[in-house]
């Protein structure tokens, strides 16, 4: 895929969970909620000011993020579905080292 988002523009692609049971009910495809997170494929340059600045992105392709549940627009691109937002609407970065903790003594 060789396709770069614009701007403060950023390609997602959305990380499915689990299945989602619901007090031991398997709740069919149509009525599932979509997940939440995903993870950024590519990432445009940045906004750029008045002045002609450009203002670099807080994230980057790799980054696992959480958005909104109506974030973004959804595209299709080599028969996968992906999101393009922009960057305003990530809500955070995932840090997987910050999952694993240590014990204090």
């Amino acid at each position: 895929m060789n396709v770069r988002p614009l701007h403060d523009r950023i390609i997602v692609h959305r990380i499915e969970e689990g299945e989602q049971k619901i007090g031991g009910i398997i709740i069919p495809d149509s009525a599932k909620e979509k997940p939440m997170q995903g993870k950024i494929i590519a990432a445009g340059n940045g906004k750029s000011k008045d002045d002609g600045k450009r203002v670099p992105l807080d994230v980057k392709a790799g980054d696992l993020i959480l958005f909104g549940k109506y974030s973004g627009q959804e595209i299709k691109l080599d028969g996968e579905e992906y999101l393009i937002m922009r960057e305003d609407e990530v809500l955070a970065v995932i840090d997987e080292a910050a999952g694993t903790k240590k014990s204090k003594k």
